[in-house]
């Protein structure tokens, strides 16, 4: 897909259930390679609702987060660490890492990773 430039609001973006491995757990594609023509970088918005979480899990690739709305706390280098609006974490390719949302509305964070051709088998 050639690359057109994109503007549009992030709700536009259709929320995709993450599943029951993380319940209360949704995920917009804001810009991709699929949709978007982006080839290099995809960046998402992850939303967990009270009480949710994302699977605990690695994968080899790296990813950038940065925190918009919520609190929550994020497993990463075998601790929990707090976090809120506007904190950023980087996660590196290989380390567990799971995210929980630990406040009474949504938590909402952005999340960078490369695009899906250029991710690493495995």
């Amino acid at each position: 897909m050639a690359a057109q430039g994109k503007v549009t609001h992030y709700t536009a973006v259709p929320a995709q259930e993450f599943g029951s491995e993380a319940p209360g757990t949704r995920i917009r594609w804001l810009i991709d390679d699929d949709h978007d023509g982006a080839p290099v970088y995809a960046l998402r918005m992850i939303e967990i609702a009270p009480g949710g979480h994302t699977p605990r899990h690695s994968h080899p690739y790296e990813h950038e987060n940065f925190v918009v709305e919520g609190t929550g706390r994020v497993w990463l280098n075998g601790a929990w660490h707090a976090l809120g609006p506007g904190d950023v974490v980087f996660v590196p390719g290989g380390m567990e890492h799971t995210y929980e949302n630990t406040g009474a509305g949504p938590f909402k964070f952005l999340c960078g990773i490369p695009a899906k051709r250029l991710m690493p088998k495995g």
